[in-house]
């Protein structure tokens, strides 16, 4: 991927590009960015210019070997790895990312700007917690003490390191600190205050901005048609779900809480919590005065118009922590009907 193939944060794009022209470039770096906003696409695009043979005007040629080899993420040397689980798209008893770079590379060329549902269902691991096990800190210790294939920089993406556990943090720490010569981690968080502080304090951090309204739009047209359902089918429910509570229909509300509770799989149930916590967060800046930073499709903006002048000042806030402790909770395997009911209770109250 080239820089010109990335949607908006030209920002953090000329700052990556100052960082490779200057030949000062950071062995360990930390992305941050709110679900979906384009964290890997940056990544993807740096990695290639990096490695161009003949970069120019601010951007790879896309024409090289390189840069054809990471058009179709085959790079011998640039490497993946993202949570997972046992599941019944690999035979593995203990997989790693290796064992599924197939679908990696499937959902990455489909949508670079997947969210980590769309990640489990492309890996077969909807039911399950995806989880970066210290089986792949040997898989990369091994790659990266190879010699590199061709003449560049060999790197390491990590998508999600916040599913990293300690021990697998504690092998691959050595590595991070001081990487061979002309080695590159990037890691992609959605949630930097959840990544260890053993690997979070050894990377320079960039934060990848929201996207603007015209650059959602733009994003959600490249999304895969069941993409743009599923954000119909959530959108759909919260907009029952905030209807009934302003409305102070008790028993409405906590249907919407069963059906939400009745999704699927435990990730499509966090997947919601992740959307519904973007909604409230609309309300919020429209409640502030804020509308030029909101980023609300033109089809919404009566909606979440009408949710701002109805909800009460606390109501976001109240909310966002809430819906944060559900998501959580939904990790550690509780009662699905309990945690949505009480959810729905507790916004119900606070509206």
């Amino acid at each position: 991927m080239r820089f010109a193939d990335v949607i908006g944060n030209k920002t953090a794009a000329d700052a990556l590009l100052t960082m490779a022209d200057s030949g000062r470039v950071a062995h360990a770096m930390l992305f941050y960015e709110n679900e979906g906003c384009g964290a890997l696409p940056l990544a993807l695009a740096y990695i290639q210019y990096l490695n161009c043979s003949n970069p120019h005007d601010g951007d790879s040629c896309g024409e090289c070997p390189s840069c054809r080899q990471m058009a179709k993420l085959v790079h011998p040397d640039v490497h993946f790895v993202f949570p997972v689980n046992k599941g019944p798209k690999t035979s593995d008893d203990k997989p790693t990312s290796e064992s599924y770079i197939k679908y990696w590379r499937e959902l990455v060329l489909a949508n670079p700007y997947f969210k980590e549902a769309d990640l489990q269902k492309a890996i077969g691991i909807e039911s399950k917690s995806g989880l970066i096990a210290v089986a792949e800190a040997r898989h990369i210790i091994s790659r990266l003490s190879l010699t590199a294939v061709a003449d560049g920089y060999k790197a390491v993406i990590f998508y999600l390191p916040e599913k990293m556990n300690q021990e697998t943090a504690n092998r691959l720490l050595k590595m991070v600190e001081e990487p061979p010569e002309k080695t590159v981690f990037i890691f992609i968080t959605h949630a930097p205050e959840k990544v260890l502080q053993t690997i979070f304090s050894r990377c320079q951090s960039l934060r990848v901005l929201p996207l603007s309204k015209d650059e959602i739009a733009a994003v959600r047209a490249m999304a895969p048609k069941e993409d743009r359902e599923e954000y119909d089918r959530f959108m759909e429910l919260f907009s029952d779900l905030m209807n009934s509570i302003v409305s102070r229909d008790l028993y409405a509300a906590l249907e919407c809480g069963e059906q939400v509770a009745s999704l699927e799989s435990r990730e499509k149930q966090k997947g919601f919590c992740t959307f519904a916590g973007e909604c409230i967060r609309k309300i919020f800046m429209l409640q502030q005065k804020l509308q030029q930073i909101a980023d609300i499709p033109e089809e919404e903006e009566a909606f979440y118009s009408a949710m701002a002048d109805k909800c009460g000042k606390k109501f976001c806030s109240k909310t966002i922590t809430n819906i944060e402790k559900v998501s959580y909770m939904i990790d550690r395997n509780v009662n699905s009907k309990i945690l949505f009911c009480d959810l729905v209770n507790r916004m119900f109250l606070s509206v």
